[in-house]
């Protein structure tokens, strides 16, 4: 998996993600700037490890990019500082990030920048952390924001930076690649069988649920303004909900948070497509990312992905919601009917030689994208509330990456009591790409209204404007 987000990334398809932190340092007794910040991460590196991992190609490509750990860090390099242009509210750094995220990192360097972000109003800040995807997918990514902030009621664990250890030969990479090529050998005949056993399975379950016409079938994406070639420039809006209102209404409709998640998205997305195609008749399908372990790993990806369909053409937000979690139900049957582990097993036979001009080719040009119409996806952060060098921090966003003819990524991440919205997209795809973050917080509304909880004006703690 960590190789494919590696052959996939294309000049006008990058594949880093971003965490974005707001940073409060109102609580704190002391100076916090740039210069505190960067102390703090220099006492925190050696419980970073992958920040100091950096790619190292195989010979000839006789096999996968493997890591070269324990690798010397110049700071000055990754950390670097970025103006909020006035008033310095949540568009002025919306916009920050979108240009942070148009670049790609150097692979010449261990793959992550940190954008500290001056000029936020308030008196506050703003970490945008940029780390490649190959290097932590969501599980790890929370993880290693657990450790790199100070977390209420843990322990600090703070030294001086470790010194940079062994670099690896050519003959100890080629050894290590056979050693690989070996095992994989091993165990090609029981995946093909897996992936055999696995599809008729999906197949006689299928026939067993007969018709359900209100949902996708697979590999039935419409063509719609969202689907297209994506353009390399990137940008970013955000929002956020109360977690509490959020779970309030789950429970009133009788699905799930993630369900819920998805029901918000599907509103936010049908108001766009009336907005911008005229129509919204045929559902869409989201690709949802999934972990398939849940452990305390801090890099790497350990993931799969589930096809759901989104009811986009229902007018009804409570049906659309009950759609939506019998579309998720489905999904998740199949998935664990194929295998959760059987997407990244056959991802290690991606052809090291072949893969990356493949995805090139794919990426440029207007393939109609059959398999998927927008990226969703929802992750469960730290529950508790963490400061970095004694700012506070009261929002988290996170972004994933954007796909062959698919430019909209939806990501939600809780963090304490609240669900922050992010949606990263090109430049071609909307007017302005608030138009998707409000969109979704309409639907929230509409969708609280069908649950029969009454919506009030409210207000919410965070980034203004």
């Amino acid at each position: 998996m960590d190789a494919m987000l590696l052959y996939s990334e294309t000049p006008n398809l990058h594949t880093h993600t971003l965490k974005v932190a707001i940073l409060d340092p109102s609580g704190f007794d002391g100076d916090f700037n740039f210069a505190a910040f960067q102390r703090h991460l220099l006492r925190r590196l050696h419980l970073l490890e992958p920040l100091r991992y950096k790619l190292v190609d195989i010979p000839w490509q006789l096999h996968h990019p493997m890591w070269q750990e324990d690798c010397d860090l110049d700071l000055d390099y990754h950390l670097r500082r970025v103006q909020v242009p006035a008033p310095g509210g949540r568009r002025q750094l919306d916009e920050v990030i979108g240009r942070v995220a148009s670049t790609p990192l150097d692979r010449n360097h261990p793959l992550w920048e940190f954008h500290f972000a001056e000029g936020l109003a308030g008196g506050r800040y703003a970490l945008i952390g940029k780390i490649h995807h190959a290097l932590a997918d969501g599980v790890a990514s929370v993880n290693l924001l657990a450790r790199a902030m100070d977390i209420e009621g843990s322990a600090q664990d703070e030294r001086d930076n470790d010194q940079a250890g062994h670099t690896a030969t050519t003959s100890e990479l080629l050894r290590a690649a056979a050693r690989d090529h070996v095992r994989q050998i091993a165990e090609l005949p029981g995946l093909i069988r897996d992936v055999a056993v696995g599809m008729r399975r999906v197949r006689r379950r299928w026939k067993q649920r007969g018709q359900h016409p209100d949902l996708a079938e697979t590999f039935d994406a419409p063509r719609t303004f969202l689907n297209h070639v994506v353009s390399p420039q990137r940008r970013f809006a955000s929002a956020p909900l109360p977690l509490a209102d959020v779970k309030a209404t789950a429970k009133a409709l009788g699905i799930t948070v993630n369900d819920t998640v998805l029901a918000i998205a599907t509103g936010g997305l049908r108001t766009l497509l009336l907005n911008y195609d005229g129509r919204a008749d045929r559902p869409l399908i989201a690709s949802v990312p999934t972990a398939t372990d849940k452990s305390d790993r801090i890099t790497g990806n350990e993931i799969s992905g589930l096809m759901i369909s989104l009811p986009v053409h229902i007018d009804d937000p409570a049906k659309r919601a009950r759609l939506v979690s019998l579309a998720t139900s489905i999904a998740k049957e199949d998935h664990e009917i194929m295998g959760p582990e059987l997407y990244g097993r056959m991802m290690a036979y991606l052809p090291t030689a072949l893969a990356p001009t493949a995805f090139r080719w794919l990426g440029q040009h207007d393939v109609p994208n059959r398999l998927m119409n927008v990226a969703v996806s929802s992750v469960v952060g730290p529950r508790k509330r963490g400061h970095f060098g004694g700012a506070a921090v009261t929002e988290i966003y996170s972004t994933g990456v954007l796909s062959p003819g698919a430019p909209v990524n939806i990501t939600v991440w809780s963090y304490v009591d609240q669900l922050g919205i992010a949606v990263l997209t090109d430049d071609q795809t909307f007017n302005d790409p608030h138009e998707a973050t409000d969109a979704m917080t309409e639907a929230f509304a509409e969708l609280r209204r069908a649950a029969g909880i009454s919506v009030g004006s409210g207000s919410q703690d965070g980034v203004q404007g």
